[in-house]
């Protein structure tokens, strides 16, 4: 434990296990020099740097990134620190460091036109300024795959030296928020332990701005292959929890700042970034006076962006030179702007406008004596920023938004001098939530701007001296340093002892959980047609089908739900239908086989989609050819008649993808259409049925012409051609996706982690129903009735002309059922 200048004890920031920091940039940048031509490192300053580096450093972690230039040889090997280097990142030894290589093109897709292009814009919820390019997105995409790639080769080297905790992967910013899945799913499938970490150093938008972003669940569910995601402010947090529930239908918690997705918890923290603060003070007691002005100074420091609303700063200043004009001669607004994108035309423009601004207020104002603007366009070194910081008397920290601004919170670091200055802050910016002893400023209204910058200037000694001490504690408390620390404490990876990290996992499915949303939906009067899939959803996924057994509670839940009046029910099934009758057990439902292909009603009659003749013939061949060519190291396939299915989830991992790309050419190039499923590969006929079609024949079959008026709809299913049915039920159903964690794009209104919370589900509308008053409902007698009245509005076409038809009451059998028959 060591004593800091300002009385703050300090000691090191340790984690149990080592690190890896994943970000856009290394913590330095290579350049050439030019006159041995040989490479060597210029450090980057920032807190991040500052804090995180000593922590990867003494941990023996790694570092990964894009080095800042485009090496001709991927194989290039980072120079070491020069010897007289003591930045921060002086200790990293180029054998912890991973970098990114990337053809520049390719790279510049990626950051110039998809994160500064895109997400940059969109997340500062400015959409207008926003384009949305699919080539940007699969640059972006192909990165974020690159990233994650080196990051498994980063923890395949720290897993070999068998830490006792595991190494935490740190993913950083807007740049890279679809790698920690691909991370995941690679470290998984290798047994690498880890712990995942994403931490978004921008705001995160509310969801009317990020719904607009076209691939906003592929990032969503990037983000959350994390096991913790930390925001700026809390703000942020419950922006991305409401995005989670609304766009993927995740299970959240509010309260504790939890995201439910797969089945894994994902914590959802506020961890605010602090300065070096002690680093500040120490540079503002040395630094030399640079403001020759008896003026009072009002200071800005930004990066030239059109976020930080520099624009309307200068014309705040303009309106209170005009309404106060005892300000004119006695202050000045000393704009600092660092170039920022120079060789983007939006930056180009911004900078012309700022110029012409500057030119037309000095115009304006100007005596022989005094000038109202001094503007800085440029970079200025730390030492002479401390100074700026120190002898300004306000600083206007007034971005249109901001993650966090840590302008704000150097300023107050570097005023020691007495009386102290007075800072103003927007509410828009994430500081504005947290120092509220500032001035807070809304840039948009320019009258009250001039006010607040009034208020600041006349502020009597005494309040400037109260409000900053404040500012000046708080921020000394909670320094880049405490901010490292509360990361490590989040993710339950600090050395010393920490104090309860609060709740991490959320509590499993129960029956309440469905209160709002269902009741809502269904209300106390609609009669419920339930459609629900098999195997993942009411039973969990088995190595082998014949293993896939319906729990004995879900089963009777199921049997007492088919005994209620108000309640249909339909198990639609990739099986045939007879297995999955057998599977299932109840009579008095409706079951349908080979995802709708063949539909048995309660009432004993079959409806059976016709297929060409051709097919029998082929399936008997293809399913030869699967069974000679791929069927080995425990692959196989099943025969489901007009279906078969390629199993080879107890196939090596290292060999199942070329055994099923093989399988997918077999069953193309034999006409039938190769569809994914869980670790399988089906061969479906070439004809437009789906699950979503069936579905729709069974609910008009069951309730009319005028079923969706008459009924309320839950649909439930785990894979990809459960979307077709959601698909089409979308907007008249209330549909559940039971999800893994891998990225799934799903049509379904919620998610559910499992089978057993299915079966929450189906006791929740046993009780909701089982509370209803008896009255006369449909009984499958009428259901009959209705079947035959659909019978007489359609008229039997060919398949090539609609394969949407109804069959007579004795539906032909197809030619290729021999194996449902045998059943």
């Amino acid at each position: 434990m060591s004593e800091s200048k300002n009385g703050v004890s300090r000691s090191a920031c340790n984690s149990k296990g080592s690190m890896i920091v994943v970000s856009n940039r290394l913590p330095f940048v290579l350049r050439k020099n030019e006159k041995t031509g040989e490479l060597e490192r210029k450090a980057s300053a920032g807190g991040l740097v500052t804090a995180v580096a000593p922590v990867v450093i003494r941990g023996g972690g790694i570092w990964v990134g894009w080095p800042g230039i485009h090496l001709d040889d991927p194989a290039t090997r980072i120079p070491e620190s020069d010897p007289n280097d003591n930045t921060p990142t002086a200790g990293l030894r180029s054998d912890k460091i991973v970098a990114i290589h990337a053809e520049p093109k390719l790279f510049d897709s990626y950051y110039n036109g998809c994160c500064n292009g895109t997400l940059w814009p969109l997340f500062h919820s400015m959409p207008d300024r926003a384009t949305f390019i699919a080539d940007h997105w699969n640059a972006y995409i192909k990165l974020n795959k690159e990233f994650a790639e080196k990051t498994v080769q980063a923890l395949r080297l720290l897993n070999k030296e068998n830490c006792a905790s595991p190494p935490i992967v740190w993913v950083h910013d807007y740049h890279l928020m679809l790698a920690a899945n691909w991370i995941r799913e690679r470290a998984e499938e290798e047994n690498l332990k880890f712990k995942l970490a994403f931490f978004l150093h921008i705001p995160f938008p509310p969801w009317d701005i990020f719904r607009l972003l076209p691939w906003s669940d592929v990032v969503l569910q990037g983000i959350l292959g994390c096991d913790m995601v930390g925001f700026h402010i809390t703000d942020y947090c419950l922006n991305f929890i409401d995005c989670c529930q609304r766009e993927l239908g995740c299970r959240v918690d509010r309260k504790n700042l939890l995201v439910e997705l797969g089945g894994r918890t994902i914590c959802i923290r506020p961890l605010p970034i602090g300065v070096p603060f002690d680093r500040f003070v120490a540079l503002a007691q040395k630094a030399k006076p640079v403001l020759s002005t008896s003026q009072k100074v009002i200071l800005g420091v930004d990066r030239l962006d059109y976020t930080k609303g520099l624009v309307h700063r200068l014309k705040a200043f303009e309106r209170l030179l005009e309404k106060h004009p005892e300000h004119i001669e006695n202050v000045i607004l000393m704009q600092i702007a660092v170039p920022s994108r120079t060789d983007v035309k939006e930056y180009q423009d911004l900078k012309e406008e700022m110029d012409q601004l500057v030119g037309r207020i000095n115009g304006r104002f100007t005596t022989p004596n005094w000038s109202p603007i001094r503007y800085i366009y440029g970079c200025v070194g730390q030492d002479e920023l401390a100074a700026f910081y120190r002898d300004a008397a306000v600083a206007l920290v007034t971005p249109l938004r901001d993650g966090m601004n840590l302008v704000a919170k150097e300023f107050v670091a570097c005023q020691i001098k007495q009386p102290p200055g007075v800072l103003i802050v927007s509410p828009f910016a994430g500081a504005g939530e947290m120092m509220h002893e500032a001035l807070i400023c809304n840039p948009y209204e320019l009258d009250d701007a001039a006010e607040v910058i009034h208020r600041a200037l006349i502020m009597p000694e005494d309040e400037r001296t109260v409000r900053m001490n404040h500012l000046r504690r708080r921020e000394q408390l909670n320094d880049v340093d405490s901010w490292m620390k509360a990361f490590l404490k989040a993710m339950d990876s600090l050395e010393e002892e920490a104090d309860d990290i609060g709740a991490t996992s959320m509590q499993p499915v129960t029956i309440d959980d469905f209160n709002d949303y269902l009741t809502k939906y269904i209300g106390f009067t609609q009669k419920l047609a339930l459609l629900l899939d098999y195997d993942g959803t009411l039973a969990p996924i088995a190595p082998h089908p014949d293993l896939a057994t319906l729990p004995l509670e879900t089963k009777h839940t199921l049997q007492r739900l088919s005994n209620m009046s108000d309640v249909y029910i339909a198990i639609i099934s990739g099986r045939n239908v007879n297995n999955v009758k057998e599977m299932v057990g109840i009579e008095g439902i409706t079951y349908a086989g080979n995802h709708g292909l063949e539909i048995l009603h309660p009432d004993g009659s079959k409806f059976v989609h016709p297929m060409p003749l051709e097919l029998q013939d082929k399936v008997v061949d293809l399913l030869k050819s699967l069974q000679e060519q791929v069927c080995k190291d425990g692959a196989w396939v099943e025969n489901k008649g007009a279906l078969l299915t390629f199993h080879y989830r107890e196939t090596p991992v290292h060999k199942r993808a070329a055994l099923a790309e093989q399988a997918r050419k077999l069953i193309a190039a034999a006409g039938f259409t190769p569809a994914p499923a869980h670790c399988a590969l089906e061969a479906r006929p070439p004809v437009q049925w789906n699950k979503g079609r069936a579905s729709i024949y069974i609910l008009r079959t069951a309730f009319g012409l005028d079923w969706s008026e008459r009924i309320r709809i839950i649909y439930a299913g785990d894979d990809a051609t459960d979307e077709d049915a959601m698909m089409a039920l979308k907007g008249m159903a209330a549909t559940f996706r039971v999800a893994s964690s891998n990225i799934i794009k799903t049509s379904a209104e919620r998610r559910l982690p499992s089978t057993d919370s299915v079966l929450a589900m189906l006791k929740w509308i046993e009780r909701h129903f089982s509370r209803r008053k008896p009255r006369n409902s449909l009984t499958y007698k009428t259901a009959r009735k209705a079947r035959d009245t659909i019978q007489t509005h359609m008229s039997y076409q060919p398949l090539e002309k609609s394969p949407l038809h109804t069959p007579p009451r004795s539906p032909p059998r197809s030619p290729d059922k021999t194996s449902s028959d045998s059943n």
